[in-house]
């Protein structure tokens, strides 16, 4: 009996779309993940193409960095990283990570994980102290990978979001990338 072989996983900072396909298979990706529940702030998702204009909007915020995960070389996830604006001096030391995702049907294959060092070795790259980021208190999965990776929970928001009529929890973490 043939075994099928290990997904083929890779991640990259992208500064432009290089191909039509990859635009499509992010917005895909992004529409499964709100329908799935995880949604960076959507609770049910928008038309396609508004979601991929959100990600050309993306790419031209000088601030915001994004990094696809890719599963046999289709885009199956993301994560922004985000720098503070010029203007803010006080938290220039500081990035966060945000609408970090992957889709459902590529899950449990690691893409996620890699996404998120990658976002953090972009981070100490770019000379940042302090990585930070926020969950949904329900999306225990992701905070179980936020927490194996050393990211520090600091605070609770009671009312963090409000989902299907319910206001829902969440937690906001940190991590010191500078020694």
């Amino acid at each position: 009996m043939k075994q099928d072989s290990p997904a083929v996983l890779a991640v990259e900072h992208i500064e432009r779309f290089e191909d039509e396909a990859d635009i499509h298979a992010l917005a895909e990706a992004a529409t499964a993940a709100v329908l799935d529940g995880g949604g960076f702030g959507w609770v049910k998702p928008p038309k396609a193409s508004l979601v991929e204009q959100y990600y050309r909007g993306v790419l031209l915020v000088p601030e915001i960095d994004l990094i696809v995960g890719r599963m046999d070389g289709v885009v199956n996830g993301a994560v922004q990283l985000r720098r503070p604006s010029r203007n803010n001096e006080a938290q220039a030391f500081a990035a966060s990570i945000e609408h970090h995702f992957v889709a459902p049907y590529a899950r449990g294959h690691g893409l996620a994980r890699l996404l998120l060092l990658k976002a953090e070795e972009r981070a100490r790259a770019l000379g940042f102290q302090v990585l930070n980021l926020e969950v949904r208190a329900s999306q225990t999965g992701a905070i179980s990978l936020y927490e194996a990776h050393g990211f520090i929970h600091w605070g609770t928001h009671p009312a963090y979001a409000r989902l299907k009529g319910a206001v829902v929890q969440g937690y906001f973490y940190h991590k010191p990338l500078q020694k």
